[in-house]
C-alpha cells in the first residue's frame, strides 16, 4: 500500500481520506482509526462507514488505556462537561493553555502509531488533518505547523528516509477544508465531528460551531442533523 490515512470520521480525516484515494486509487490506501477512550462510538462508527464509501482497508487501534488518567473532557471518565462555546472563549478561560477538550499530545501518539503500520504495511505516505484553525490561540498545539514540522522531521529521520508525513491543510481554514471537500464529492454525511454522541450533532460544542461555520462561510448547509444551530457570527 502507498498512504495511511489517519481516519477519525470527522470532516477534516474524510477529505484527507479522499485526497489519498484521489491520489492513489483506493486499493493503495490503508485508513486507521484510532479508539482513545472518547465518552461515545460515534467517530469510529463514522469512519467505518466513511471507509466503507471510499473502498479503502480500514484498521483500528485501541489507545484508550494510555489517556486513562487524563483529565480531557472528550473522554469517558471525565468529570467535567464538554464545553458548549468556541474555543475563542474557552482561551480567554485558559489564559492561552490548551483547552480542556484537548487530548495530551495525541497527534504526537498517533502519528508515531501510525509510523510503524505504515512501514509495516509499505506506505510511503502518511496524510492527517491538521488544520489552521484548530492551532490558533493554542487550542490544539498538536496541529500546529511548528509542531507538524517537528514530528514529520522525526518521522522521516526514524524511518530511515522512508517515509513522509502528509498534512495538507496545515495552513488552511476549515472552511478551505470543507472547499476542497466540495470539490472531491466528500461524503459530508457520513462524517461526524461533534464531541458528544447523541443522535444529532449537538450545534453548540467547539467544534460543530466550528463545522457550521465553515459550511457557512461557502455558502453552503451542512448536511448534518443538529439539536441546535447558535445564530450565525
Amino acid at each position: 500500500m502507498k498512504a495511511l490515512v489517519l481516519m477519525s470520521g470527522g470532516l477534516d480525516s474524510t477529505v484527507c481520506l479522499a485526497l489519498a484515494a484521489e491520489k492513489y486509487g483506493p486499493e493503495e490506501v490503508l485508513a486507521l482509526s484510532i479508539y482513545y477512550g472518547q465518552k461515545h462510538q460515534k467517530e469510529m462508527e463514522a469512519s467505518e462507514k466513511v471507509a466503507a464509501y471510499y473502498g479503502v482497508r480500514r484498521q483500528t487501534l485501541d489507545l484508550g488505556e494510555i489517556f486513562k488518567d487524563s483529565s480531557c473532557t472528550l473522554l469517558a471518565g471525565a468529570e467535567e462537561e464538554i464545553p458548549k462555546e468556541d474555543y475563542a472563549e474557552q482561551l480567554e478561560k485558559t489564559e492561552g493553555a490548551p483547552v480542556s477538550t484537548y487530548v495530551p499530545f495525541r497527534n504526537g501518539l498517533f502519528l508515531s502509531s501510525a509510523a510503524s503500520i505504515a512501514l509495516s504495511c509499505g506506505c510511503s505516505e502518511i496524510f492527517y488533518g491538521a488544520h489552521a484553525d484548530d492551532a490558533a490561540g493554542s487550542a490544539y498545539p498538536d496541529t500546529s505547523s511548528p509542531f507538524n514540522h517537528a514530528i514529520s522531521e522525526a518521522v522521516r529521520i526514524g524511518s530511515g528516509d522512508q517515509l513522509r508525513i502528509r498534512a495538507p491543510f496545515i495552513e488552511k481554514t476549515k472552511a478551505e477544508v470543507v472547499a476542497e471537500g466540495v470539490r472531491l464529492g466528500v461524503p459530508f454525511e457520513l462524517t461526524w465531528s461533534c464531541y458528544e454522541g447523541g443522535e444529532k450533532a449537538c450545534g453548540v460544542c467547539g467544534t460543530c460551531r466550528d463545522r457550521l461555520r465553515a459550511f457557512r462561510e461557502n455558502g453552503l448547509t451542512d448536511p448534518l442533523e443538529y439539536e441546535e444551530v447558535p445564530d450565525a457570527e
